[in-house]
């Protein structure tokens, strides 16, 4: 993405607390960072070969520096998160094999101990915006190494079902994402997105930064979520005008809280909508399950119909609604450009798996097996965007891939009404109870609909009769009482008597990380700790 910097030359990239960063800033200060990585490393070609670098900066100008910084110098970018505790830090450094680590100045003093520990150097950040080099000093794009089969990213996965595990996309792979959602999205160099997501997942990484910096749009970056801060932002008057926005289902919920407790007259309320159908274009919900019920307050509020979309840190996006057109509540669209996209059953036989194929498309067309349509498998992925390898794990990687090369998701699918369906992670969110597959984000999005639930997760702990059982662990809005036969009896108006929560359990608030995913796992030993031996 550096290499197209240039050519928007003083049009305004970032936007953040420092002020205003343009793209041929961004190019000289990368540029600058790159030379004293390599003079830091001793590397006397400038090129690092895939060296990974490891980084800690806030969402502002920096971030992208210490991207661009790491490769230009022909290293692989490993995004840090500030709010990991330390010994997430120092398994992601470790784990990476990094060779030094860059950090903005503010967290210089909290990431040094974990570097000397490792035995790596430390490269302080000055704050962006010292614009200490003319257009005649930087070097031509055209004169960095071959870039497009290399290491770009490593990405740690949230770690929802097992220890993080590092995702090594190439620059192919990024610029396959990048390019992908440009032309579905139709981003422009006009757009102006307004970015509250943390910089260590897909999402905010590619979604939200790399694809406006690809176009020559403008990126507003705040430094952490903050609901009064975004509606002041969709309903200032001043340039720049924010036109896409892209966050997950509990932000989408935080702000609705926010509405409910500051918009309460309909003048206001109708200048709310008037501003945000007239300004924003595009509103996108993902990195978790949208609620229905949120999906249409949200409409209701804003005149946006959400749109939905699905990825994985190790397929980057691969389907999407579309952005126009009808865009079906729950599902998750089409294949984007360049996907593949399979749903099959996977059986042994004594030569190896074989796989019976329920459906298959790309973005064109999608072809049904006859006699199972509508039948749920795992969906598997193919394509450009598919990442190359888990760092450092050969097995691991072999086995996440079929003979034929399919990336298998680990998440249950089904292919219906001509667009796809995300039932759950098949580890954690498919619950086999009685004979039966529950998928737990559907029961999740009946009981959201209940008027004393705010949040809930299902989960099937294990029972000794039926298999599984189904638990809903639920979050009461303020003043609200619900017992389990309540629920129960109100579940059964709208929902298959095998799929009604079987126990009911009450916290304070269900534990989410900052993508909205909740770790079910942690949350089933929690209720369910191991008996001893």
């Amino acid at each position: 993405v550096f290499t197209r910097a240039l050519a928007f030359g003083d049009k305004i990239a970032i936007v953040d607390r420092n002020g205003a960063h343009t793209y041929r800033d961004l190019y000289a200060q990368s540029a600058r960072v790159s030379r004293q990585v390599c003079e830091v490393l001793g590397c006397a070609s400038g090129d690092l070969q895939e060296a990974r670098i490891s980084f800690l900066c806030p969402n502002d100008a920096s971030y992208v520096i210490a991207q661009w910084a790491s490769w230009m110098s022909g290293g692989i970018a490993v995004p840090l998160y500030r709010k990991h505790p330390v010994q997430e830090l120092d398994y992601f450094i470790q784990d990476s094999q990094s060779s030094l680590v860059i950090a903005a100045e503010e967290y210089v003093r909290c990431i040094t101990p974990s570097a000397e520990k490792l035995g790596i150097p430390v490269l302080p950040l000055n704050a962006a915006g010292a614009h200490d080099q003319s257009e005649e000093e930087l070097p031509s794009a055209t004169d960095c190494p071959e870039w497009k089969d290399r290491g770009a990213m490593i990405i740690y996965t949230s770690g929802t079902t097992g220890r993080p595990k590092g995702v090594l996309s190439t620059h192919r792979n990024v610029q396959a994402v990048v390019t992908g959602l440009v032309e579905r999205w139709e981003w422009t160099k006009e757009d102006v997105i307004f970015h509250v997501l943390p910089l260590h997942h897909l999402h905010g990484v590619i979604n939200k930064l790399l694809c406006p910096l690809w176009v020559g749009a403008t990126c507003v970056m705040l430094p952490e979520f903050n609901a009064q801060t975004v509606w002041e932002m969709f309903l200032s008057p001043r340039v720049p005008r924010i036109s896409v926005f892209m966050a997950v289902p509990t932000i989408y919920s935080k702000l609705m809280e926010h509405y409910d407790r500051h918009f309460s007259q309909p003048h206001v309320q109708d200048f709310v909508r008037a501003v945000c159908q007239d300004n924003i274009r595009l509103m996108v919900s993902g990195s978790a399950a949208l609620p229905v019920p949120v999906l249409e307050r949200w409409k209701h509020i804003t005149g946006h119909t959400l749109l939905e979309r699905y990825g994985m840190t190790e397929v980057g996006m691969a389907l999407s609604n579309p952005l126009h057109g009808v865009r079906v509540p729950g599902s998750v669209g089409t294949p984007l450009p360049g996907v593949e996209v399979r749903i099959a059953t996977e059986s042994s036989r004594r030569d190896g798996p074989s796989y019976t194929i329920h459906a298959q498309g790309d973005e064109r067309d999608t072809k049904v097996t006859p006699g199972l349509d509508g039948k749920e498998g795992e969906l598997f992925v193919k394509g450009p965007t598919v990442f190359r390898e888990y760092w450092n794990r050969p097995e691991e990687t072999k086995a996440a891939f079929t003979p034929d090369g399919w990336f298998k998701t680990g998440d249950t699918a089904v292919y219906k009404g001509g667009t796809y369906w995300i039932k759950g992670r098949t580890s954690v969110d498919i619950i086999k109870s009685g004979g039966y597959k529950i998928s737990a984000l559907e029961v999740e999005r009946h009981l959201l609909a209940h008027p004393s639930i705010a949040d809930v997760a299902v989960i099937g702990p294990p029972d000794v009769v039926w298999g599984q059982r189904v638990s809903a662990v639920v979050q009461l809005k303020e003043g609200e009482l619900l017992s389990l036969e309540e629920l129960r009896s109100w579940a059964r108006d709208s929902m298959a008597l095998y799929t009604v929560p079987a126990e009911l359990l009450l916290v304070q608030e269900i534990p989410r990380n900052q993508m909205g995913k909740v770790n079910k796992k942690q949350l089933v030993e929690h209720f369910y700790p191991a008996s001893p031996g």
